[in-house]
């Protein structure tokens, strides 16, 4: 399951280019800011939604898995309608595929060296709470702060660089590392720490180790 946003001006500009078989590109549900849910593809069919790139050593991902845009310019949040439509959307599609919360991915997530969506301002968090994604345990650090992972996974000494057990969890969890590191950090940030900034951190680590402790990927599985 891969979710993505249009980066168009509207609803229906965005369908006219998904319907269009000109610019070669499609996806199997269209849903608007108003919450309605336009059914393209069937869900048995190829979409060419996904485009190059790869999850937990698959590619092809056009003939994996589900394609869903959401129409957004990728430049404000996502309405309140629309996620009501799109949890309604996951919890069916999952059902009928068996598909777990955690191939529930972004398009940055299996191609973060071309796409961005849907971008630091989709709400992932929500989606897990209602068992539809998955997101690191959250603890508090020190000063208070509430972090993702940093306490909960002990893999991590205090003067070890974060990097590496980074980039290794990064693979467990399903990312193609053979990327740059650069592009991959700003994949995960986008998706579990859109506030952060700078280089890696343990917290980033932190997360990442406990995504890859709780949900390796399955690279035998056929479907996202």
């Amino acid at each position: 399951m891969v979710i993505h946003y249009t980066a168009m001006a509207s609803t229906q500009e965005a369908l006219e280019r998904l319907c269009d078989p000109a610019f070669e590109v499609s996806a199997h549900y269209l849903v608007s800011e108003q919450g309605e849910v336009l059914a393209l593809v069937p869900e048995e069919l190829r979409a060419w939604h996904a485009g190059a790139g790869s999850w937990g050593g698959l590619a092809d991902l056009n003939s994996r898995s589900i394609g869903i845009e959401l129409a957004n310019r990728g430049t404000h949040p996502f309405s309140h309608p629309q996620m009501l439509a799109l949890v309604r959307l996951l919890e069916g599609i999952l059902a009928r595929w068996s598909i777990p919360p955690e191939r529930v991915i972004g398009h940055s997530d299996m191609a973060p060296d071309r796409k961005f969506d849907p971008g630091p301002r989709f709400d992932w968090r929500r989606l897990a709470r209602q068992g539809l994604s998955v997101w690191p345990e959250v603890n508090r650090n020190r000063s208070g702060r509430r972090e993702a992972g940093q306490a909960t996974t002990g893999q991590l000494e205090q003067d070890d660089s974060p990097a590496e057990p980074f980039l290794s969890a990064l693979a467990t969890f399903g990312y193609d590392t053979s990327l740059n590191p650069d592009l991959l950090l700003q994949a995960f940030r986008a998706r579990f720490r859109p506030w952060a900034r700078g280089p890696v951190g343990p917290e980033d680590a932190g997360a990442a180790l406990d995504l890859a402790r709780r949900f390796p990927v399955d690279r035998g599985a056929h479907a996202a």
